[in-house]
């Protein structure tokens, strides 16, 4: 009986109508253990099993889960295809578009129900992410099952669904059964009622299972169910008992064929009796589970230790047995046995192999837990043996855990055994990953200590691959530190060594450290070595090495002020980062854009990107770095508070780094903000610390930036200045504000022109000094239009300034793409999922008119078509901002 639940059955009914006429949904069922989840998945099943296609799929509590678990259990149902790359194992990137092609060619509606997402692998959790993105232009439903009492604020399955559209995103929440409720079941089962509410506070199942004791049992209620089921568990045979130890611990499940080779021939006989007694239940492809989880919980607590090893020791060797494609899709299973069965050696045979079959699936949480699995039995392990589970180990919890301190202390005890056994290539590797572990930690002269090591560890070998990364990796510290003489020296030397090896990425990887130190020093040839770095990792299908050739050839072009290819080199990055669902560094580069805003006085644009990236909390420090300089530096402008406190965390997190690229804009965005208040001394305080660094490797932009501050704040001792300066910023230092002026307004800087202009002297002030305070005030920048105007009043001039206005830009101005404000109005209509026919009609326009603007829609978004136009919306919702149609985007 389905008591108290048909407002959570309606629910998901109407949901399984609107995924029907192609709008689908995630439902996430939630609950305490025993709650009903379960039970109220089987109503819903029976009565839309008629109108959609049900898949069920299970994750499991294995010691590592086996990954993609649900879908295998699907995959019988599903395309043949998609069983065919479980076998194979194919990674994410293939295995997850296609299960989206499935479900996008399906009849009807699919509705694909994950059962216990609490135990979810990491490839299981990635999938729900992909298809939840998706999901709202499908005719399927995605529903997941988990335990609230398992799921902490750190479990991965919060991230994801927190990470999807609200919109498409549904959680049932099942509550206790009322004390009426238990009562009418009580006395339905003529058991009294008191006492069986207050033990179990209405949970369903503690209810069910002391309800189904016989009535005439007159022992007290136990304290709680682990009581009452090894109470129900002391009053069946010596056979059933038997049985149930078997299936407990198994969890997911059990094969009946598994149990009869466990048990003998009183299997069959003794499975009908626990079906009849309402134990077991019998599931998709002949499993066995007990009827709830907790129930197998129980009887597991209850095994003595030597039974519980015997069982996994035979259960083991029986998957073990099963032909060899079988026995390698129970992996993760045989894992879990063998430990269980305390058989290490049979584990560090398993587990590396489980371990590989994770990670090329993308489940890089449970690589990591099966090598952590297999480390347990390091004792038992050859020294080569033990260094690689190590330093695999250190790889994938480097991909996946926060746990730096073990990573660290894993990457030395390898280096350690390496040393040992005479294996300086392999020395060489950890002491590049340690140089990396160091950088992310803000460690900079430790990460150099490490690459240097790096590369001394195999120089005295025969050049090899390890020698080429070891030089590439010291490219990318000294690139990143602005030291570009060395960056050219060691890249160079990973370009000349990885072609005689024909090795591709080494290639890629140093093209793009020489091109961005070349182009950051303003010097020949960096372009050219950025584009061919980005063409091979586009070629070649380097996914990470591509968003790495869009970051950072984005960014040396805004920094030389070509604002055109920054454009188009961040559009076309943010669209291939949302194409292949690489977040973070797609975030990175939207913070690049906001970037990009700041610079062309898009200041309200600016604001709303940069607080877009600064929402997602999940980012790690450097990849959301960019976008709070923004944040702190806009809001300074725009005279908004909060702004000193953005820029003084921003600055703490930069110096960590020791970055100049992230300690220069910060010190610089806060002398801006010193001398707008005229506060002298701060201002000095910034400059002077800038002063500080060494100078010769400063990018000529941030030379001629840290000069003018240093000039208009008139501080005493003199800059030494190196090498010659970007024209605008030479053109104020030599005492002519209106030529450098003129020139901002040619780049299209129209903030840097204004405060170019407000150096001017003499009679030019008269003409010069009005056209600035104009501009400052079109781009709401409230503090230097202020001091603008007290500068007029000194000179005697505010009688010529313009009264005070606030004229917004057009709206192709305002908008972060520049799309024209029909091209907005075409956007928003899209992005409800409206055809150009519809679009066309509602907007009066011919269906040619329409079809002009999509198509100017869709070359503004660098986007293929309309699906990925709406993915990248999810990502920049701002991006529909100030649009006159409304959207629901989902």
């Amino acid at each position: 009986m389905l008591l108290e639940r048909d407002g959570p059955l309606e629910a998901m009914q109407s949901i399984a109508a609107l995924a029907a006429a192609g709008h689908g949904r995630v439902v996430a069922i939630e609950g305490e253990a025993g709650i009903g989840k379960t039970s109220l998945l089987r109503a819903f099943s029976e009565k839309t099993q008629t109108d959609c296609r049900i898949l069920w799929g299970w994750c499991e509590a294995l010691l590592t889960p086996r990954p993609l678990g649900p879908v295998h259990d699907m995959a019988a149902e599903l395309d043949p295809a998609i069983a065919t790359l479980l076998e194979e194992s194919a990674a994410p990137g293939r295995l997850f578009p296609a299960l989206l092609q499935t479900l996008q060619r399906a009849d009807g509606t699919t509705v694909l129900v994950f059962e216990d997402m609490h135990w979810a692998d990491n490839a299981t959790l990635d999938l729900i992410r992909y298809l939840g993105r998706r999901i709202s232009l499908i005719s399927a439903m995605l529903v997941l099952s988990v335990r609230s009492d398992e799921v902490d604020t750190d479990h991965g399955l919060r991230h994801v669904l927190g990470d999807l559209p609200a919109s498409v995103v549904t959680r049932i929440n099942l509550q206790p059964l009322s004390a009426e409720g238990v009562a009418r079941l009580a006395e339905d089962a003529g058991r009294p009622f008191a006492e069986l509410y207050r033990i179990t506070q209405g949970n369903p199942f503690f209810v069910s299972e002391l309800l189904s004791d016989v009535p005439h049992e007159t022992r007290r209620l136990p304290g709680s169910i682990r009581d009452a089921v090894w109470a129900r568990l002391s009053r069946l045979s010596a056979g059933e008992r038997r049985l149930l130890d078997a299936v407990s611990v198994t969890p997911g499940g059990i094969e009946t064929w598994l149990v009869q080779a466990l048990i003998g021939e009183e299997a069959d006989g003794l499975i009908d009796q626990c079906l009849a007694r309402g134990l077991l239940r019998r599931g998709e492809h002949d499993v066995l589970t007990f009827r709830h989880e907790l129930a197998r919980e129980a009887t597991l607590e209850r095994l003595a230790p030597s039974l519980h090893r015997n069982l996994h020791t035979r259960i083991e060797a029986a998957l073990s047995a099963l032909p060899e494609t079988q026995a390698d899709a129970m992996l993760s299973r045989r894992v879990h046995h063998a430990d269980g069965a305390g058989n290490g050696r049979r584990v560090l045979e398993l587990a590396p192999r489980a371990a590989r079959q994770a990670g090329l699936m993308g489940s890089h949480r449970e690589a990591a837990a099966h090598l952590a699995t297999a480390l347990r039995y390091i004792g038992l392990a050859e020294p080569e043996l033990a260094a690689k589970l190590l330093e695999d180990w250190a790889y994938e919890a480097g991909l996946s855990l926060l746990v730096y301190d073990d990573i660290f202390e894993a990457r030395h005890r390898a280096i350690a055994i390496w040393r040992q056994l005479g294996r300086p290539d392999k020395v060489s590797t950890n002491m590049r990953w340690l140089s990396r572990l160091h950088w992310r930690q803000g460690e900079g002269r430790l990460a150099e200590d490490c690459a240097d090591e790096a590369v001394k560890e195999v120089e005295a070998l025969p050049p090899g691959r390890e020698l080429a990364l070891a030089y590439s990796t010291r490219s990318q510290l000294h690139m990143l530190h602005y030291r570009f003489d060395e960056a050219v020296e060691w890249g160079d030397r990973a370009i000349a060594l990885s072609d005689r090896l024909g090795e591709i990425g080494t290639r890629v990887h140093a093209l793009n450290n020489v091109g961005a130190a070349l182009m950051c020093a303003s010097r020949p040839g960096g372009r050219e070595r950025l584009q061919e770095s980005l063409s091979l990792s586009l070629q070649h299908g380097l996914h990470d090495d591509s968003a790495r050739a869009y970051t950072n050839f984005a960014e040396c072009a805004a920094m030389e002020k070509d604002f055109e290819l920054s454009e188009r080199l961040l559009s076309e990055g943010i669209a291939f980062c949302a194409r292949h669902d690489l977040d973070s560094a797609g975030q990175y580069l939207i913070g690049r854009q906001a970037q990009l805003r700041l610079e062309q006085g898009r200041f309200r644009q600016a604001e709303s990107i940069a607080e877009g990236v600064m929402r997602n909390d999940q980012l790690p420090m450097v990849m959301h770095l960019p976008a709070m300089t923004v944040l702190g530096t806009v809001r300074m402008r725009l005279g908004e508070a909060g702004a000193d406190e953005l820029l003084e965390r921003a600055l703490k997190e930069g110096l960590q780094t020791g970055e100049p690229q992230r300690i220069v804009p910060i010190r610089l965005a806060l002398a801006e903000a010193a001398w707008l208040s005229e506060d002298r001394a701060s201002a000095e305080e910034q400059l002077t610390a800038l002063a500080g660094m060494d100078l010769n490797n400063f990018r000529p932009w941030d030379l001629g930036e840290l000069a003018v501050w240093w000039q208009r704040c008139a501080l005493d001792a003199s800059l030494p200045q190196t090498g010659p300066l970007p024209s605008p910023r030479a053109a104020e230092l030599r005492g002519d504000p209106v030529t450098a002026s003129e020139e901002w307004t040619r780049l299209g800087l129209p903030y840097e022109a204004a405060l170019s202009a407000l150096q001017t002297t003499g009679v030019e002030a008269k003409e010069i000094f009005p056209r600035a305070v104009a501009m400052l005030e079109s781009l709401e920048a409230r503090p230097a239009a202020l001091l603008a105007r007290k500068l007029a009043a000194r000179r005697g001039l505010a009688g010529r300034l313009p009264k005070t206005r606030r004229g917004p830009y057009s709206a192709a101005r305002n908008h972060p793409l520049g799309l024209t404000r029909h091209e907005q109005q075409v956007l928003a209509l899209m992005a409800e999922g409206i055809g150009n026919k519809e679009i066309a009609r509602r907007m009066s326009r011919s269906p040619r008119t329409i079809e002009h603007h999509v198509s100017a829609v869709l070359a503004k978004f660098s986007a293929a078509n309309r699906m990925e136009v709406l993915l990248r919306l999810r990502v920049e919702p701002w991006l529909l901002a100030g649009t006159d149609q409304p959207s629901t985007i989902q």
